[in-house]
């Protein structure tokens, strides 16, 4: 059960990452409006770890991607060791 929670709130993190890159291709938007400040808020200083160490390459920041495959590797182990003390 807490399993799948956990499981639940990285995809529900994913999907927060996803909207944060459409958005960002989109150049009027107000960052400091609801709901994106809130998008910001939460996705971006996951996002400047990375940004930090992955240099731009030209226009592309391939540092999302980067985050999220870690994000996955995470997921992929705290998942199984909550699974497996059976919360």
């Amino acid at each position: 059960m807490l399993a799948r929670a956990v499981n639940n709130l990285f995809y529900l993190y994913y999907i927060l990452i996803i909207i944060r890159i459409f958005l960002s291709w989109i150049p009027n938007t107000d960052w400091e409006q609801q709901p994106f400040a809130w998008i910001r808020s939460v996705v971006d200083p996951f996002l400047n770890i990375f940004r930090g160490i992955i240099p731009p390459i030209g226009m592309l920041d391939i540092s999302p991607i980067v985050a999220i495959i870690l994000l996955q590797i995470l997921q992929g182990i705290i998942v199984r060791l909550v699974s497996g003390i059976g919360l």
